[in-house]
């Protein structure tokens, strides 16, 4: 997620995963004010073991699609309602991404059905998540 104001939204997809019993790891890097640890994240998450990352982002919600520009792992973006917008600023920054960049995007505050979505293309290689 991108800050730490997002957490209490991103909370529903750590408790989603430990409820499905996959291994997962929640971390705030922000495209912003941190651009450089979001890029090594992003360009060592498949050599970090990683095989799915959920990114959410609030405002100009460049979270997703950055990380998405880095890495050839499918990545779900969460928009999150953190300003007057309500969210809907975060949901097309998010959901707008140019061809070559795909992002599945998940619907605003939703990060319960980000964490189902990773389950899911988790368990195409993992049956114990099924």
């Amino acid at each position: 997620m991108g800050s730490n104001s997002d957490l209490p939204i991103m909370e529903k997809a750590r408790e989603t995963m430990e409820q499905l019993e996959v291994r997962h790891e929640l971390s705030i890097i922000s495209a912003h004010r941190t651009p450089k640890k979001m890029f090594d994240y992003a360009e060592n998450a498949e050599e970090n073991g990683f095989k799915v990352i959920i990114a959410g982002a609030g405002g100009a919600a460049h979270l997703p699609g950055m990380v998405a520009s880095l890495t050839l792992l499918p990545v779900i973006g969460v928009p999150i309602s953190a300003t007057k917008l309500e969210g809907q600023d975060s949901l097309l920054s998010i959901v707008q991404m140019p061809y070559g960049i795909p992002v599945a995007t998940v619907g605003i505050d939703n990060a319960g059905n980000a964490a189902l979505l990773a389950a899911q293309i988790l368990s195409l290689q993992d049956e114990k998540i099924r």
